[in-house]
């Protein structure tokens, strides 16, 4: 029998008349890698702060570890790592005072947990007299989440951890978190981008304070409805305007070196002769697979109707 970690049963939470989240419902399992994934203002941050018992929700209840976040707060700080969206360590103190702070606070040591840091420090380690606030992104990002590992939480909660920092940074950090999920730590990532939901043992798609799907990511990609395209010429800024006035089309929208298109009539080949007529050379137009933007895209327009 599966066990849960966390613990959302049907809160809701306003500021002022902002309706910030509308009766969640949400459960995450002990060891899972689970990522909420939405853009700026759907009410990420909100959860987590509820959920580190930094705000109190208006309606409904929610626990970390069976912990309630209202009456047992205490016991939830001790036992969860928080890294918040913006970068929150000291930066007048060093790497090492960082680190060392941190630890004191739980009453720990950099020694007593260094094993479950050390793949993440030893790239901080040439850095450790520099002031935090003098690293890089990516070097603070690695630094934050260090401090919120020292004590060996049971749950690591990280608002978008990764905004702001370079693809090469992020691709590391999910790495470093395919490794601390192996050491049993329930991880709790909230990010704007839908290219890291993949990386995911499953994902919450959320906007305006609801939840609209739960699933893993293949799943959600295999539920997709339709024949999805990707087309490209060389003027892409006027291939996106007539694919739009293209009689079949269903929707389209950039995405990235293609232009994604789902048809209403026809086929690939009526698209062909319509760019062609209307000037466009070099045409590809090709299946392509659906990613979890292309989901979340056809939920959001579901939604609309």
């Amino acid at each position: 029998m599966k066990m849960n970690s966390i613990l959302i049963d049907h809160i809701s939470h306003h500021y002022g008349d902002v309706e910030a989240l509308n009766d969640i419902h949400l459960e995450v399992e002990k060891g899972e890698l689970f990522g909420l994934i939405g853009p700026d203002g759907a009410g990420k941050t909100t959860i987590f702060r509820i959920l580190t018992t930094l705000l109190i929700p208006e309606k409904g209840r929610a626990t970390v570890e069976d912990y309630d976040v209202v009456s047992d707060y205490r016991e939830i700080r001790k036992i969860v790592g928080y890294m918040p969206g913006r970068f929150s360590l000291y930066q007048d103190l060093t790497v090492r005072e960082n680190l060392n702070f941190f630890a004191t606070i739980f009453q720990s040591t950099i020694k007593e947990n260094f094993d479950l840091i050390e793949d993440i420090y030893v790239q901080l380690e040439p850095f450790e007299s520099r002031r935090a606030g003098a690293l890089s992104g990516g070097m603070k990002q690695k630094l934050a989440l260090c401090c919120a590992l020292i004590h060996r939480p049971k749950v690591l909660f990280l608002d978008e951890p990764t905004t702001g920092v370079d693809a090469v940074s992020r691709k590391e950090f999910w790495g470093m978190l395919k490794r601390l999920k192996e050491k049993g730590i329930t991880i709790f990532v909230s990010t704007p981008y839908m290219d890291e939901a993949s990386r995911c043992d499953r994902i919450a798609l959320i906007q305006e304070g609801q939840i609209f799907t739960i699933a893993t990511p293949d799943s959600l990609i295999k539920q997709f409805p339709h024949t999805l395209y990707g087309v490209k010429t060389p003027d892409m800024y006027q291939l996106l305007l007539d694919l739009e006035r293209f009689n079949g089309t269903d929707r389209t929208y950039a995405f990235g070196e293609y232009h994604h298109l789902i048809l209403k009539d026809g086929n690939k080949e009526d698209v062909y002769d319509f760019l062609n007529g209307m000037g466009h050379f070099d045409i590809v137009i090709e299946e392509v697979l659906p990613t979890v933007e292309d989901c979340f895209l056809e939920y959001m327009n579901d939604l609309a109707q």
